[in-house]
């Protein structure tokens, strides 16, 4: 008799029951009853009414808070069952797109339903414009780390060069009087952090995770010293920047809800979105983005056929301070105007986590941005209408969404394969 060994090529593999289709299917299932038998009792009779505008006094559309919660609901779990019986693959984003909105829509039917007269009505247009403004440094950030990682450096001081950057940009524009040199001001400053990273992971060979937390460390550190040093004695001549200009583009402005929140925006959104779209086609379109690729992946490979690995790491991460730098700018030159001990408040954490839920890919670091950047502004929304939500849980929400996409919607992701693996040649 012969035995048959696991090496035989002719002995089938077992085919698992729970992959990971089916458990993000179940998984949207559950949610969507949940959402149904939950948020249907609890939601009133009032109408739920969403309006494109960027107030509440523009058209509106609405529907009954109990029946729209109990519908969604059912939607998203419809959802869930078509992932869980197998669809192909083309519709899993579609399907999973549309069970969070079905879910997040039967929520807000309960919370809208709920509020008093008056505010139980939703702008979509300052919403859409709140959740684009809140993801700009997201963006950045995380093309930061894609333009890092993909080249096979694990960049964790995204935190600290939005640091540097937001510095940089109080001090240079409050200096010059200008909010340009600001800009260059906290591009120099991400790119600071991003060449000590450059240097002590690619020449020294130092763990790429503890060298990005200790660098965060001294970013934090070094701005707090030189903020008690140099801006706490002097505010006005130190750390009172202008704010960015807004450009208002014609015509296409005026286009309703998009308009306004793509076309009559400032430098950190016009540069966000070019910035997709230029890393995205160099990645893609480009020899650049091959050889980074292939540095990312297979550095031994890519040194024999006369690709130089260690430069190109070298480039990549100092760009990649550039762009982190400027969304640091973000904090003190749009957001406030003025520079505070510790203000990105973990955003270059986020932004890290934004990267891994879109895949080390610039258009899913886009949308999964944008998906925090909801999170945050569904936030600020239910405490103007009163949610009976405590403020503390709303405040939770950018964190809370955090955890679920990279630990449940995100399922397994393959990081590039050298990432955080120095590259000796010869070795």
């Amino acid at each position: 008799m012969t035995s048959t060994t696991v090496d035989d090529p002719t002995v089938a593999e077992p085919v698992r029951f729970w992959t990971r289709q089916r458990r993000v299917g179940l998984g949207f299932a559950i949610a969507g009853v949940l959402a149904a038998s939950i948020f249907g009792p609890l939601a009133t009779e009032r109408q739920a009414r969403i309006t494109l505008a960027e107030t509440v006094a523009g058209t509106s559309v609405g529907i009954t808070g109990t029946v729209g919660a109990v519908l969604f609901g059912l939607i998203a779990a419809a959802a869930g069952v078509a992932i869980f019986v197998g669809v192909p693959r083309r519709w899993f984003a579609v399907l999973v797109g549309l069970g969070i909105v079905a879910v997040v829509l039967a929520f807000l039917c309960w919370q809208i339903s709920q509020a008093p007269e008056g505010r139980n009505i939703m702008p979509l247009g300052d919403v859409a414009r709140t959740t684009l403004l809140l993801a700009l440094p997201l963006i950045l950030g995380s093309l930061a780390g894609v333009l890092c990682e993909r080249s096979g450096v694990i960049n964790v001081a995204i935190e600290g060069q939005f640091l540097m950057g937001a510095f940089g940009a109080a001090l240079g524009a409050t200096v010059a009087g200008t909010v340009w040199v600001g800009l260059i001001a906290a591009a120099i400053g991400g790119l600071v952090i991003a060449a000590m990273l450059a240097v002590l992971a690619i020449r020294y060979l130092v763990d790429q995770v503890v060298l990005g937390i200790v660098l965060n460390v001294f970013a934090l550190g070094l701005t707090g010293f030189l903020y008690k040093q140099i801006m706490a004695h002097d505010q006005t001549a130190y750390n009172q920047p202008s704010r960015v200009p807004t450009w208002d583009i014609p015509v296409l402005s005026d286009i309703p809800l998009l308009g306004p929140v793509l076309f009559r925006a400032n430098v950190f959104t016009y540069g966000a979105l070019a910035l997709v779209v230029i890393v995205h086609f160099g990645l893609t379109r480009t020899r650049w983005g091959l050889r980074t690729r292939a540095v990312g992946e297979h550095p031994t490979a890519a040194d024999t056929v006369g690709v130089k690995v260690l430069a190109l790491r070298y480039r990549n991460v100092l760009l990649a301070g550039l762009v982190a730098g400027f969304g640091g700018a973000y904090f003190t030159l749009w957001s406030t105007t003025n520079f505070n001990l510790g203000m990105t408040n973990g955003a270059g954490f986020i932004a890290l986590a934004a990267m891994i839920f879109g895949r080390w890919t610039p258009i899913g670091a886009l949308l999964a941005s944008l998906f925090f950047g909801f999170s945050s502004a569904l936030a600020f929304f239910l405490g103007a209408i009163a949610s009976p939500i405590p403020s503390q849980f709303l405040n939770m929400l950018p964190y809370v969404a955090t955890i679920i996409a990279v630990a449940g919607l995100v399922g397994r992701v393959r990081a590039p394969a050298a990432d955080g693996r120095p590259y000796v040649k010869g070795q």
